[in-house]
């Protein structure tokens, strides 16, 4: 009897055992569903190694690499990533996830959106391609998913919501960067050109900056909408570039404390700085600045038009008429209202296509 006791105890034992340990394994739906987005696009997520040429103080070629995320986005082996993951690249390498390493080549870059596409010659049956999803429906609070290379350690998975849209920043190369994702998903060094997922696993956003005081993840990350991307991609494949319209003018902000100093009838708008030789505005004859001051502890160019409208929109800063302009045609023709010498009139300009040499 005392025998039968403790056969009966152990198989207790065991059974409890299993029990737990089912427990253990067993997963909530949204962690499934983790699980089920990182098998199923981890594939298409790649690691860009990209080598710069620096100079040491002797002028000797110092090799100098930098890592990278990217996504497989058609069968032909091209590879969406960041801009600045790739800039001034002499050699570029790509890791699948399986660990094969490919070269790879520049197809084009838009720094103004910092966006690029790099092309391997890998078998079709290793190019898994990523689906784009519409990152016009997304929603503050929704769920994503954030795939790359962290500080070179290997594909890696973080999670979290968003936690804004439309959200504005500058560019490397001094343009705004419009409508960007704000997430807490950990996003890294090296994460930068990588996918943010919906948990359909579609790219909805490219991860490519952070807000940090220490340079790694404290939740406000950054990521370019995949409609930017779906618009401008075809571009970048077929030319090697994004056409831009091009007005040939630089302007700067005109705050109050400046209206007021330079007794102007209005407080806002964009200042004309300078004006391009040859260019759309100096054919319509739009006037730059002529004169130097300094407020603000700034030096600023004053003296050229002022404008406060462009078509039917008031333009209360620099970048709403950027903004507008960049969302035109070349060849389209624009109407400015501007302010000069205390009265306004009507300046129309024709754009044109930027030269790939100028950024605005």
């Amino acid at each position: 009897m005392k025998c039968k006791k403790i056969h009966v105890f152990l198989m207790i034992l065991v059974l409890f055992g299993f029990w737990v340990r089912g427990q253990a394994q067993a997963l909530t739906d949204d962690e499934k569903n983790n699980v089920n987005i990182y098998q199923k696009a981890s594939p298409s997520v790649v690691n860009v190694i990209s080598t710069v040429i620096t100079r040491d103080f002797f002028l000797n070629a110092i090799p100098r690499e930098g890592s990278g995320s990217g996504s497989i986005i058609d069968a032909r082996g091209h590879v969406l990533t960041n801009n600045h993951v790739i800039r001034d690249a002499k050699k570029l390498e790509v890791t699948l996830a399986e660990g094969s390493k490919w070269p790879a080549r520049l197809v084009g870059t838009d720094p103004d959106n910092d966006l690029a596409v790099i092309k391997i010659d890998a078998p079709a049956d290793k190019l898994k391609p990523l689906p784009m999803g519409d990152s016009q429906r997304l929603r503050v609070g929704q769920k994503v998913l954030a795939i790359g290379n962290p500080f070179g350690l290997g594909l890696t998975l973080t999670t979290g919501i968003i936690s804004s849209l439309g959200r504005n920043i500058r560019s490397e190369v001094g343009t705004m960067i419009e409508d960007l994702i704000q997430t807490d998903a950990s996003i890294n060094p090296g994460n930068s050109g990588g996918p943010l997922l919906n948990s359909e696993g579609e790219i909805i956003g490219i991860n490519t900056a952070i807000i940090s005081p220490t340079g790694a993840s404290v939740g406000i990350g950054f990521a370019i909408p995949v409609n930017t991307a779906k618009r401008i991609v075809p571009q970048l494949i077929a030319k090697g570039y994004v056409t831009y319209p091009w007005a040939g003018a630089s302007v700067q902000p005109l705050f109050p404390e400046l209206a007021r100093f330079l007794k102007l009838k209005v407080e806002r708008g964009a200042m004309v700085i300078d004006v391009t030789p040859g260019g759309p505005a100096d054919k319509a004859g739009l006037r730059g600045g002529n004169q130097q001051i300094q407020t603000r502890n700034l030096l600023l160019i004053v003296g050229g038009d002022v404008i406060t409208r462009v078509d039917q929109h008031e333009v209360k800063e620099a970048d709403d008429l950027i903004k507008y302009i960049r969302e035109r045609k070349p060849g389209d023709t624009v109407t400015l209202k501007v302010l000069r010498n205390g009265q306004f009139k009507d300046v129309k300009i024709t754009l044109q296509e930027r030269p790939r040499t100028i950024r605005r």
